[in-house]
């Protein structure tokens, strides 16, 4: 549930993958968990330490999500580690090191210049 065992930060489409990539990069190849929803609007999710979204100004676009209003529940599907979990997959995994995204990274990435969009 978000707000308990993490807050997501969601941004669509190519936008999505262009900070996935980044952030990526920045972390040199550990990035933590983010889901990506195949279908649709193609999301991705980006799984930040409860309680982090309410720490950053996120700029227009990006969807937080956490435990702002005692009153809504939000969840997020997350994909099991190994099999199909369609329409859900990890485009990062979470490992022992990085169990989280660093919200001040992906702050960072989300902020950066634009770069080209790579594919899978």
């Amino acid at each position: 549930m978000i707000g308990v065992h993490f807050d997501a930060v969601r941004i669509e489409g190519d936008r999505g993958r262009a900070v996935a990539w980044r952030l990526i990069d920045a972390a040199d190849g550990d990035a933590g968990p983010i889901v990506y929803e195949v279908t649709g609007n193609r999301w991705l999710y980006f799984l930040v330490p409860p309680g982090s979204v309410q720490r950053h100004e996120w700029p227009l676009g990006v969807h937080r999500f956490g435990m702002t209003n005692i009153r809504t529940v939000t969840f997020v599907g997350i994909p099991a580690l190994e099999g199909n979990t369609w329409p859900l997959r990890w485009w990062s995994n979470p490992t022992r090191e990085s169990p989280y995204v660093d919200a001040e990274l992906l702050l960072d990435s989300i902020t950066a210049s634009p770069a080209p969009v790579r594919t899978r």
